[in-house]
């Protein structure tokens, strides 16, 4: 992990207020889900799919369907995450280090219907899914 990454996860864990944040656990499989789900439920508009790069990450494409807030603004912008049951909330970054730890930072703060997307938009990029520049949303 690299200094920046490091202190961005400590900067979440104190806006949030979850010290334990990034303590190593084991994460049940219930609180992921397959890319595949996460892009078929965002786009059926039965999810929302949140975007949780920098914004330097964003301009190499994003889902048409997700919403963008940066890791590092979460703290600031709690509230826009909703705590519906029955809308998820899936976590997306770029290979799923940074949604695992916001998932986790999260559920402390007691979101229940937080899941982090598998394989993040690395894969997505890899498979060829579609993506589009940031302001074309």
């Amino acid at each position: 992990m690299t200094p920046l990454i490091r202190r961005s996860f400590l900067r979440l864990a104190l806006a949030l207020g979850a010290a334990t944040a990034f303590e190593a656990s084991a994460i049940p499989s219930t609180d992921t889900v397959s890319l595949d789900t996460a892009r078929a439920e965002a786009e059926a508009g039965r999810a929302l799919l949140v975007d949780i790069r920098e914004p330097q990450e964003h301009a190499t494409g994003v889902s048409r369907v997700a919403k963008l807030l940066p890791m590092r603004e979460i703290g600031a912008r709690l509230a826009e995450i909703p705590k519906d049951a029955a809308k998820p909330v899936l976590l997306i970054c770029n290979t799923q280090n940074r949604s695992r730890a916001v998932w986790q930072a999260l559920r402390e703060r007691g979101y229940t219907n937080v899941r982090y997307v598998e394989g993040g938009m690395s894969e997505w990029a890899r498979r060829g899914l579609p993506l589009v520049p940031p302001a074309a949303r």
